[in-house]
């Protein structure tokens, strides 16, 4: 991977606003005063697309949260080969487990696009946990759903192939999922892609030769959903276990 601009080498920007803090889903119960601690040790940046957040390895490293744009992470092996881990969306977020265990960061992470986020200086938010109760139990409660999403990860990587995989995600780029056919564009190159779905590329090739014979068509990053209630049957979503009630 070329050697890219860290996010310490911008410009300082400004502090979040209330307003900003509150609208990510973990603080949307937090009251003023704390969202205000948190602005006081947090920025809102545009941040152009290459530029690294943190290194793998890093202990103090920023929570990133992703207000728009896509930041993927990415590992390093001892031969020097680097393979892309995630591709993070919005509303997402990144750095709060090296933060919380302070042991080294597994994976860097990196902006695919510009992006507009939300980072929090790692200390300051470490600082504020005595003292805020409330903060706490929301970051407590944001690493159980990013660890409860993690297992559903795993349990689709295990119950479903990759054009399962494939096909499901290409299912939800649909604008109207009521349509009988669908063209859309892939948010990324397929290298993320890959990536994204948990294989490799020369997997994420066949997968789409798998899906030809369901109907989708594939002109570079311009897709063509021919038939969707047959993908539909195909693809065999995993299904998150509903609460009790719902």
């Amino acid at each position: 991977m070329e050697q890219q601009p860290n996010v310490g080498d911008q410009p300082e920007k400004p502090m979040p606003t209330i307003s900003e803090l509150r609208d990510v889903a973990m603080f949307a119960g937090l009251e003023d005063r704390v969202l205000e601690c948190l602005a006081a040790v947090a920025e809102s940046r545009l941040v152009e697309s290459g530029v690294r957040l943190y290194e793998q390895g890093d202990i103090d490293v920023p929570f990133c949260l992703l207000l728009s744009g896509q930041i993927s992470s990415f590992r390093t092996s001892p031969d020097g080969a680097v393979t892309v881990v995630d591709v993070i969306q919005p509303s997402g977020h990144t750095g709060l487990q090296t933060i919380l265990t302070q042991l080294p960061a597994l994976t860097g992470v990196v902006t695919v696009a510009p992006s507009r986020m939300i980072l929090i200086d790692g200390r300051g938010m470490r600082t504020l946990l005595p003292q805020e109760p409330s903060l706490a139990t929301a970051l407590l409660r944001a690493e159980a759903m990013a660890l409860r999403c993690l297992v559903l990860q795993v349990c689709d990587l295990k119950l479903r192939t990759t054009a399962q995989r494939l096909g499901h995600y290409l299912l939800e780029l649909a604008p109207d999922q009521t349509s009988h056919t669908a063209t859309l564009r892939l948010p990324f190159d397929k290298r993320l892609l890959a990536a994204r779905l948990g294989c490799r590329q020369e997997n994420l090739s066949r997968a789409f030769a798998t899906l030809r014979d369901l109907g989708v068509e594939t002109r570079g990053a311009r897709v063509v959903l021919h038939d969707i209630p047959r993908l539909r049957d195909y693809a065999v979503a995993f299904d998150e276990p509903k609460a009790a009630g719902d």
